[in-house]
């Protein structure tokens, strides 16, 4: 009896894709690694009986790294990690002996089906596995084929059957892409971190860092957060001053108007403007405006949204809020996590997906209103050919999925209800008045009909006082008008939400590595998180970008690294060549570095400005009691002069 072997990226999913296939009649046991389980059942596969055994990875079977002697930080020139040094494929995590566990399983195997996650790094993961694979297989007779990948997007009975009854094959070209992704990032961020790392560490007592890392995506990403740092210190408010007009009919409340021009930003001209219109005690009704307005309803959800909306409104970090949604995908609650798509096909079905939650006590009033009267068709999105919008698969509770979880799985829920809801519509009132020549208005909003925001309740219309009933040519009193001093405001550090619509806009990283990088810039002590979460840049990471814009402005900039992403995604659809857009980032880069090498001093003059140099003697002496920097020893020498008698130090 031939056997398949299937291997999913997780124990966790493995467990839970066997459970499926074997209708629940599947044995387990440990493997070898301890890590791993085995899972078996008897099915059929391409017309015959088979023995099934469902295994899994634990992510990344291999990771790249410089063979042993490159990796002497005191013994290599970090030039020659461009291109000298050769790489070579470790296990990733060599406790798991993971290649040996494969193989032991593997050994005398006829076919494999990979259940790698379905992105470009579980595509690459599709080879590592089959590198450790194939030399134990049964050779087969002829062209039989022997490897099968199966694609699918959440752990449903559903799919999972449907990705069984349509297997493809593992896509080269985007395992290709991840390769040429990691071997870019540790050549140019080795060569880049070992060098300034090695120039200024013992050089300066107060960095709060021993490691000074550059990344091709993390540099740029601490450039957005230095950037907005910079625009905040240097603005200078500048005064303005605007008209303040109150005015009242009747017996009404008065109502606040807001002037035409908005502000003026001479004092003097502004007053003239209020001795004018104070010549005039009424306001007279120039016209009365009604508009029907819609709120739209959110685009499907996907990863850039979900990330942005948790660390904005759930006060959830990217790092964390990914972590808590693979975890969430894995346990069956919602679907790959991981898309940039924001449009649900034509054939998706969102009935059944909405009819899962029509139990749920917190949304099941909209969710029954939404399937008696009729769903509405979702806003078209853009496809990115990868996986569908994050949706929620199944129903939960609270006390299934733990605070965070929960939270995070009711917003995803919540977010889906309203893809399918109608838009907010509501009435804008305008009334436009003139006093003595001078233009006023004002408005307000009456609810129409709620629509998603039922269901969304935070994004609903705020309540406001209705406006007072009035037509072209009615007249109101003049209850107050004065002139108003204010000053421009600087804008605000960037928050988490903000930078990740900067690095989704430029291109720096994916939607699977962009909680990464600003992981990454955290821990660096680059930024600090700040109430709201906030990023605030170090003074280590001010210098370092500052620096790099003395030296190279691209090193820091993220149009370069765009480009670059640009290229491995050309190389995952095959139209670029994998060597070469290696070898062309490498030759730039390379440029780059030995640039780099020559103007050093200038960031090192920023450094010196900042930090505390140690002295000679390679120990610092104790810190100043008022600016906290450490002192430096600095013998002198004192010489009278006959002339003036000052003494020169």
């Amino acid at each position: 009896m031939k056997t398949v072997l299937m291997v999913a990226e997780k124990p966790s999913l493995a467990q839970s894709i066997a459970k499926i296939l074997s209708k629940g009649s599947c044995s387990s046991r440990k493997g070898l690694n301890g890590a791993c389980s085995v899972h078996e059942y008897m099915g059929t596969f391409s017309g015959q009986s088979v023995r099934f055994k469902m295994t899994s990875v634990c992510g990344h079977v291999m990771s790249l790294d410089f063979i042993g002697k490159y990796n002497n930080w005191d013994k290599v020139d970090p030039a020659e990690l461009f291109t000298k040094a050769p790489t070579e494929k470790k296990e990733a995590n060599p406790k798991l002996n993971m290649v040996k566990f494969l193989q032991v399983e593997g050994k005398g195997c006829d076919y494999v089906v990979l259940w790698l996650d379905c992105d470009k790094e579980g595509e690459n993961i599709c080879f590592e596995v089959l590198d450790a694979i194939e030399p134990v297989m049964n050779r087969p007779y002829g062209s039989e084929r022997t490897v099968y990948r199966a694609k699918f997007s959440s752990i449903t009975d559903t799919d999972i059957w449907a990705a069984m009854n349509k297997l493809g094959e593992p896509n080269r070209n985007e395992a290709l892409s991840v390769d040429a992704r990691q071997e870019l990032d540790l050549r140019i961020g080795c060569a880049f971190t070992r060098f300034q790392t090695k120039y200024f560490q013992g050089k300066y007592g107060n960095l709060d860092s021993s490691l000074i890392s550059f990344g091709p995506c993390q540099t740029p990403t601490l450039g957005f957060c230095v950037e907005r740092h910079d625009k905040i210190q240097s603005f200078k408010p500048e005064t303005y001053w605007v008209i303040q007009a109150k005015v009242f009919k009747g017996k009404e409340s008065p109502l606040t108007l807001d002037w035409d021009r908005v502000r003026v930003f001479d004092r003097e001209v502004g007053q003239m403007f209020v001795n004018m219109t104070k010549t005039s005690r009424e306001a007279k009704v120039e016209s009365v405006s009604k508009k029907e307005k819609a709120k739209q309803r959110p685009l499907a959800l996907n990863t850039v949204e979900m990330l942005r909306v948790a660390s904005s409104s759930l006060g959830m970090g990217p790092q964390h809020t990914m972590q808590i949604a693979e975890r969430l995908y894995t346990q069956g609650y919602i679907s790959y996590p991981r898309t940039e798509t924001n449009h649900y096909h034509d054939n998706f079905d969102l009935k059944g997906t909405l009819r899962q939650q029509a139990n749920n006590p917190f949304w099941a009033q909209e969710v029954k209103a939404l399937l008696s009267e009729g769903l509405n068709r979702p806003r078209k999105g853009a496809d990115a050919g990868d996986h569908p919008p994050i949706t929620p698969m199944r129903a939960a509770s609270e006390g299934e999925l733990g605070s965070d979880g929960w939270r995070l799985y009711e917003y995803i829920v919540r977010h889906f209800i309203a893809t399918v809801s109608q838009d907010c519509k509501y009435l804008q009132t305008t009334i436009s008045f003139t006093i003595a020549s001078e233009g006023f208005s004002c408005s307000g909003k009456t609810l129409i009909s709620p629509g998603f925001t039922e269901v969304m309740p935070w994004l609903g219309i705020p309540l406001e006082e209705a406006m007072p009933v009035c037509e072209r040519g009615d007249v109101f009193t003049v209850e107050e008008i004065k002139l108003v001093e204010r000053q421009t405001s600087p804008p605000d550090y960037l928050t988490e939400a903000d930078l990740i619509t900067l690095m989704e806009k430029h291109g720096i990283g994916t939607d699977a590595s962009i909680p990464v990088h600003i992981n990454n810039i955290s821990q660096r002590n680059y930024v600090t998180v700040e109430n709201g979460r906030k990023l605030k840049p170090t003074n280590l990471g001010i210098v370092l970008v500052h620096g790099y814009y003395k030296t190279d402005a691209e090193l820091v900039l993220p149009t370069i690294r765009g480009a670059v992403e640009k290229q491995l995604n050309l190389i995952a659809q095959g139209k670029a060549n994998y060597q070469q857009v290696l070898q062309h980032t490498l030759d730039i880069f390379k440029r780059k570095f030995h640039y780099f090498f020559d103007t050093i001093a200038s960031m090192d003059e920023l450094m010196e400005v900042t930090f505390s140099p140690i002295a000679a003697t390679g120990k610092p002496l104790s810190r100043c009691g008022k600016c906290h920097r450490f002192m430096k020893y600095i013998q002198v020498s004192v010489t009278k002069q006959k002339d003036t008698g000052s003494t020169p130090i």
